[in-house]
């Protein structure tokens, strides 16, 4: 047993409020103050006994229990371990273990909950492991049965070819799971039409905490409930009709008991949905289908401000759209040009009906109605989907203000009556404005339900207690105006402690009397929704260091702190997808591969995070779980362009690498793969011996094992000549335009690229001139995490560049390898921020298309009228970004679009021993299929010389640098 554990089978007594109050300022059971070899005892028993009576995986390990310490909230519990139950008898199993020895139980499904009802102490149940299966979909009932962990977007895809949807949408539909949503009572854009997940449960089967198992639906007679559950509705019938606000479709705070009076149908199903996994454990539902309009218009709606934005809001409804979305100015950051109307805040306003004509006449006339400065009418799927993607990201942009500083969630969703949507925003801004803080509204006006991430102090005293004063303050102000304190992500840790100023003590001593009938050995979330933790404990920013480590990267845009560059991840993974939500999306290639959450960008902050913290991962550095988690981390700086809060776990891994590392013998790869550039012009002089002795196949292999390459792979042959060495020979432009960036790998093993590139920019009026000393990015040292090395090349290389760089602006550097394009523009400010010579080089970069169109712009290139395929480079799609490419292709007649994703090989990661699966999966995720299902006499384009290299390996394709075709095209036309 450990302190504040309660014997098997011991009730509360109700009125002991002594043994109340300890477990609340536990938050849960085994305490988190538990002596540790007391902890560490528990879990050897518990994962004895598990591992005796689960058939599915069970995990009290350190990854396992680092990885589910947090949510997307901003709470931090550290739990015994994680089981991954194959059926519901594991998960009665488990609770039979867990109860027999006092430990909580969390069920927990995309782990995106904002307010940290997915953390726990105890053993956390993850459904998306096994029990994710969609079981079946009935068209004609409109109904789906699935298990807890099936992503909502794995339902919407196969309810699709029936003209179905579940209504429910959250920003999170790519990831979330149907039990999380039934757990927190999810809701989304479309809730004005489709409602609450609540108004979409058909049937329920739970597994309670005793191991019975309920069967909840609509009416005693159709429904197993726990015994009593029915005499206490009995009991308490007045207070259950008089304690709940009306009329309010966001109500999501606390237990929805009213649902079990007589005049609403005793519905066991919706009183269970937004019991945020405190009454028993959903092992299968039963959901209900709406159709899709065949057609979709979105009028987006113009306004001066939120609150002009708001009170237009319940105009609208009488129009039956199927959304009412709302935000401000200050979220649209970075977009371009997606189209907004003129305005400071805008209504995103989708109808729906039977054709376009219909529906577009219906956005129309909604329009008008709308009294908007402004009104813009989209029909056409890609601008929709532009437009939509801006609020979707809004989850990740909020967590940022305009100037950088962080914004936390605790009072992301609190909801009013819509015809009180305008007064509140007002005060609020005033009620922010006296604390002194910021923050920027979104959300779901047509159902009064607002979003808010603020700008609070978690790192310090002073401002944790200005947090809680906040709280309380923004409390009675929503229930001042006959609000929910949640309308739509639940209570969890943020806001239950609230919950009497909302529903008064009488009520809420009933939520606890509730909850003991379903759980009463409390072992089901524990310091959730009845006998709530403090609001402000448990935060996950208390164990972080005081003081910022010392590293080896800038990172300008976290203040130079690792850890607050680390605190960039707040949970809402958009990378633990299995797909992009464009075709372009790169992240997170490692966990579409493997479905493990150690393997996706927030798995990993994860793991960096507790590094930091030092009480679950205790080695620091020098950490082998970090290590391990880090070693399928691509370096495709994917994430640094498709996480909306911009993690950029390349740089992290390089940074962890060099730490770990340091002073140690490094794998065999680093010295091979990470040194690349000195091995290559080593070898230069022996280049026809040296590829021969490669088609040798013992020889090959050999060299392979001594270098750490995986034995899968082909060693890639080298230039007889290189291209530094071939324009030795060429007379240098008395006055070139731009600088050509001769890199390690157009240099030694590309040079046509090189030589292709050339040919353009000459026949296009620019002259390039090849810088006269050696230069490299530092790419592969900087990917290896030999920083002090890459400082130093990068020194060596920027007195090379200096002659280049002193003239006004300087000249443009052009980078034929986005890779070394990526790295000159990022990584290399950020590793000498004292240099100013880096910032100029860095900013003097451009990509060939970029080069052409800047000091080219009346150049006509070859019409070559073909389709294409291939794969825009992910460090280009991260980080260049690929607008003047895509310009260029369609002015020389190349037509299509280029997949997205990482093409596996990625620099030094396929090559290396261990990767060789993983890196094929990556290409077989967009690369590879696009490339096999091209037409005949398509063009196959890939500026990475990875990407080609990966094509030519595993596909038998040569791809070309657009250099290359164009150049040919010149040719063709000479």
């Amino acid at each position: 047993m450990t302190d504040g554990a309660k014997p098997p089978g011991r009730k509360r007594e109700h009125g002991q409020e002594q043994e109340r109050e300890q477990e609340r300022k536990q938050g849960s059971g085994p305490a988190r103050d538990s002596a540790p070899d007391v902890r560490r005892g528990l879990a050897r028993d518990v994962e004895r006994e598990l591992s005796r009576v689960v058939r599915g995986r069970v995990d009290l390990g350190v990854t396992a229990r680092a990885l589910t310490t947090m949510d997307a909230s901003n709470y931090r519990r550290v739990p015994l371990g994680v089981v991954a139950p194959r059926d519901a008898d594991d998960v009665a199993a488990v609770l039979a273990v867990c109860r027999t020895y006092g430990v909580p139980v969390v069920p927990r499904g995309g782990g995106t909950s904002i307010a940290g009802q997915a953390t726990g102490n105890g053993i956390v149940l993850d459904f998306t492991r096994f029990m994710r299966s969609l079981v079946s979909v009935d068209a004609l009932a409109r109904t789906a049965v699935v298990q807890p962990g099936v992503v909502l977007d794995t339902l919407r895809d196969a309810a699709a070819p029936y003209g179905l949807t579940f209504g429910p949408d959250p920003s999170t539909h790519s990831r979330c799971t149907l039990g999380g949503m039934i757990g927190n009572n999810a809701c989304g854009a479309h809730s004005v039409r489709w409602g609450t997940t609540a108004d979409n449960i058909r049937d329920l089967t739970v597994v309670g905490a005793q191991g019975n198992v309920h069967h909840l639906s609509q009416g005693w007679q159709n429904s197993t409930s726990p015994v009593g559950l029915r005499e206490f509705v009995i009991r308490h019938l007045s207070a259950l009709r008089t304690g709940y606000p009306q009329d309010l479709p966001r109500r999501i705070s606390g237990y929805a008991m009213d649902a079990l009076l007589p005049e609403r149908g005793a519905d066991l199903a919706r009183a269970f949905c937004g019991s945020e996994g405190t009454l028993g454990v959903v092992t299968q539902a039963t959901v209900r289908l709406v159709e899709v309009p065949p057609a979709r218009v979105l009028a987006v709606l113009g306004y001066p401000d939120e609150s002009a934005a708001a009170e237009a809001a319940p105009g609208l409804l009488p129009y039956r759209p199927l959304t009412v979305e709302g935000m401000a100015a200050d979220l649209v950051r970075g977009q371009g040009d997606v189209g907004l109307p003129r305005g400071g805040a805008w209504l995103f306003v989708e109808t729906g009906g039977a054709t376009e004509a219909e529906t577009m006449a219906r956005a129309q006339e909604l329009a008008r109605a709308g009294d908007a400065l402004e009104a813009t009418v989209v029909s056409d799927p890609a601008g929709m989907c532009a437009l939509w993607r801006i609020r979707e990201d809004a989850a990740g942009t909020a967590t940022r203000m305009p100037d950088g500083t962080e914004a936390w969630p605790g009072w992301e969703d609190c909801a009013v009556p819509t015809a009180q949507l305008g007064v509140y925003l007002r005060e609020f801004r005033k009620l922010l404005s006296s604390y002194g803080l910021r923050g920027t509204p979104y959300g779901h006006f047509g159902d009064g339900c607002i979003h808010v991430r603020i700008d609070f102090d978690l790192l310090t005293p002073a401002g944790v207690e200005r947090f809680r004063a906040f709280s309380e303050d923004l409390a009675d102000l929503v229930v001042a105006h006959g609000g929910s304190l949640s309308g739509e992500h639940g209570d969890g840790q943020a806001r239950a402690e609230l919950l009497p100023k909302m529903y008064g003590d009488e009520l809420v001593g009933l939520f606890g009397e509730f909850k003991d009938l379903w759980d009463p050995d409390g072992i089901l979330n524990p310091g959730i929704l009845a006998r709530p933790a403090r609001l402000d404990e448990n935060l996950r920013f208390e164990v972080l260091p005081k003081r910022p480590v010392d590293v080896e990267f800038g990172y300008p845009y976290d203040g130079g702190d690792f850890a607050a560059a680390v605190r960039r991840c707040v949970g809402v993974a958009k990378c633990r997808t299995d797909k992009g939500s464009s075709n372009s999306d790169v992240m997170c290639p490692s966990f579409r591969v493997t479905g493990e959450e150690e393997h996706s960008t927030r798995g990993r902050a994860r793991l960096l995070h507790e590094m930091l913290a030092g009480e679950v991962v205790t080695d620091g550095w020098r950490s082998e779980e970090v290590r391990d988690a880090l070693d399928l981390c691509l370096s495709c700086k994917g994430c640094r362009s498709d996480c909306p809060v911009g993690v950029d776990m390349a740089t992290y891994k390089a940074e962890f690498l060099h730490h770990h590392y340091e002073g140690r013998r490094r794998p065999a790869s680093h010295y091979a793969l990470g040194r690349l550039p000195e091995w290559l012009r080593a070898a230069a002089p022996l280049a026809r011996p040296l590829n021969a002795a490669a088609r040798v196949r013992p020889l090959a292999a050999l060299a392979k094992r001594l270098a750490g390459i995986a034995p899968e792979r082909a060693l890639v042959p080298l230039a007889p000549r290189t291209l530094v060495r071939e324009l030795q020979k060429r007379r240098v432009p008395s006055a070139s335009t731009v600088v050509l960036w001769p890199d390690t790998f157009t240099n030694h093993l590309s040079p046509e690229v090189g030589h292709a590139a050339l040919r353009v920019l000459s026949e296009a009026g620019v002259e390039a001139e090849v810088p006269a000393g050696r230069v490299c990015c530092g790419l592969t040292y900087v990917s290896t995490g030999q920083l002090d090395r890459a400082k130093v090349v990068l020194g060596h290389t920027l007195d090379a560049m200096e002659p280049y760089l002193g003239e006004a602006g300087g000249r443009p550097v052009v980078v034929l390898e986005p890779s070394c394009a990526a790295t000159l523009r990022t990584d290399l400010p950020e590793l000498l921020p004292a240099d100013p010579r880096a910032a100029l080089l860095s900013s003097a970069v451009r990509t060939f298309a970029e080069a052409l169109e800047e000091c080219a712009p009346e150049w006509t290139p070859p019409r070559l009228d073909r389709p294409v395929a291939g794969q825009t480079h992910c460090h280009q799609h991260a980080v260049l970004g690929d607008a003047a490419d895509r310009r260029l292709r369609e002015k020389a007649g190349l037509t299509g679009e280029l997949s997205g994703g990482c093409c596996g090989l990625a620099g030094n990661f396929g090559f290396e021993r261990g990767h060789w699966e993983v890196s094929v999966a990556c290409a077989e995720d967009q690369l590879l299929p696009a490339v096999r299902s091209a037409p005949p006499g398509t063009e196959v384009l890939a500026d990475g010389y990875s990407c080609r290299t990966q094509l030519a390996q595993l596909a038998g394709r040569r791809a070309r640098h657009l250099a290359e075709v164009l150049a040919e095209g010149l040719e063709g036309e000479g």
